[in-house]
């Protein structure tokens, strides 16, 4: 999972400078730059799950930062969609950056009760 959290880490990175080199040049943009923010985490998060005596709880604290981006991205959709001026541009960031986070969560559910699974039937046999 830890390649799978660089991977998701590089691709918020991506959208959030993409985001932030395709703004509106009249404003500063700054939020455009929260995906790459939380990438940058991600990615970090990636290369502490490398350490074996790690790996447990930074997988953990990533499943749980992909869910408060998940959550965060789909609320300011949202709110972006109902705003008076829509901007379509960071309604797609805000997009990706839920399915991202949407995927990645899934994978650490999926991958979390696998590793449940065969701690338990290693302690069948």
């Amino acid at each position: 999972m830890g390649t799978i959290t660089l991977l998701c880490g590089t691709l918020l990175i991506a959208v959030g400078a993409l985001g932030f080199a395709m703004k509106d040049p009249e404003h500063s943009g700054l939020t455009a730059l929260i995906p790459a923010g939380l990438g940058v985490v991600f990615v970090i998060l990636g290369l502490l799950a490398r350490k074996d005596h790690l790996r447990k709880h930074v997988m953990h604290a990533a499943a749980a930062l992909g869910l408060l981006g998940f959550l965060g991205a789909v609320i300011g959709f949202v709110m972006g969609s109902r705003a008076a001026t829509v901007k379509p541009l960071a309604l797609g960031c805000q997009a990706a950056m839920a399915l991202i986070c949407a995927a990645f969560v899934g994978l650490c559910v999926n991958s979390f009760i696998q590793a449940r699974r065969a701690r338990a039937n290693s302690n069948k046999g």
